[in-house]
């Protein structure tokens, strides 16, 4: 495959279980998933990416017939390449889906209503004025930022802030919860920004909306 010849920094491994643990561990920018996997079939791994994390995932299949490739499309992955393929095919399709998912240099700053989030300074304002956030409070805040007015569940707060992928106390979210709404002037009875949805996860939406 000789990706590392064309400046990749490549980990492999060779069973499902490790590799979902390492693709949502943060410190990758893609992942190929070969689906001819000893442990578990190459869709479920998927699914269990895609459930906790954002990461593109490319494909790698001896399938070629279009309604598996459109499932597996469906479940979650970014794009494939049909086996045998080149280094330089492979590496045109990760390049493809990391200009497709890599960060948009105009939009480093989120708003939602009077709410103000400057994600290269890391600094956050309500209505003009600053607000004194820890890191994993500045964290949380922008992962819901960046998805607005959608239901985030906890399991994905906590791979995705936390870096806990199968899971892990809710207090944890709870209680920083609590700080950024203290933070915001308000309180889970009586919620402006950050709304609970009992046993579902919390959403961030503007109050003005």
């Amino acid at each position: 495959m000789r990706l590392v010849d064309r400046g990749y920094g490549v980990e492999t491994v060779s069973s499902a279980m490790p590799g979902v643990e390492r693709a949502v561990s943060g410190d990758f920018d893609a992942v190929v998933l070969d689906l001819g996997l000893p442990d578990l079939d190459g869709e479920q791994a998927l699914k269990m990416i895609r459930a906790v994390t954002a990461i593109p995932v490319v494909i790698a299949t001896a399938r070629d017939d279009e309604p598996g490739i459109v499932r597996l499309l469906d479940a979650g992955a970014d794009d494939y390449v049909t086996k045998p393929f080149s280094a330089e095919h492979l590496a045109a399709r990760l390049r493809a889906v990391l200009r497709r998912s890599g960060p948009d240099e105009g939009s480093r700053q989120l708003s939602v209503g009077e709410l103000n989030i400057d994600l290269d300074t890391r600094q956050v304002t309500l209505a003009g004025e600053r607000l004194d956030l820890k890191s994993k409070e500045f964290d949380l805040l922008a992962y819901l930022a960046e998805r607005p007015g959608r239901v985030v569940r906890k399991r994905e707060l906590l791979a995705a802030v936390w870096r806990q992928p199968y899971g892990g106390p809710d207090k944890t979210i709870d209680v920083h919860l609590s700080w950024i709404r203290k933070k915001l002037g308000e309180s889970a009875a009586a919620p402006r920004f950050i709304h609970t949805e009992r046993g579902v996860g919390v959403r961030l939406v503007d109050p003005d909306e």
